[in-house]
């Protein structure tokens, strides 16, 4: 019925990837959202919200409530921008930097978990066409 429909069939396997990397985020007692965002500042410590936004493609909305999460978990902290009053800057603490390493093998899990599920030749086509095609929309 639906074997042709993109829409049906996309939201379908997102299901699936967010049965899977909710479960390996779990231990960490993070969302897969929130360790991304997590995952961006531990990278490049003073980010700004916006930049956090372009970065992950989420709405600068999204990007608040995720980063207000993690300050009220002690894994990030806002500071005013030195350049721009109005602006702020987002550091990981002491917490976060413990989680770093713990972080990076989990994406690595899920890569190698995903390569041999799905295939490494298929699963790089995969995100190589869903990148591609996210573009053109």
């Amino acid at each position: 019925m639906f074997e042709k429909c993109i829409y049906f069939n996309s939201n379908a396997l997102v299901r699936q990837i967010n049965r899977i990397w909710d479960e390996a985020f779990k231990p960490l007692g993070l969302s897969p959202a929130h360790a991304y965002v997590l995952r961006v500042v531990l990278e490049q410590p003073g980010i700004s919200m916006k930049q956090i936004a372009e970065v992950l493609e989420l709405a600068p909305s999204t990007v608040s409530r995720f980063v207000d999460s993690l300050i009220n978990k002690k894994l990030l902290s806002r500071k005013l921008d030195g350049e721009d009053r109005r602006g702020t800057r987002i550091f990981p603490t002491a917490a976060a930097e413990k989680t770093h390493q713990q972080l990076e093998d989990t994406g690595k899990q899920l890569y190698t978990n995903m390569n041999k599920i799905i295939g490494k030749k298929a699963f790089t086509e995969l995100v190589d066409n869903m990148r591609s095609i996210r573009q053109r929309l």
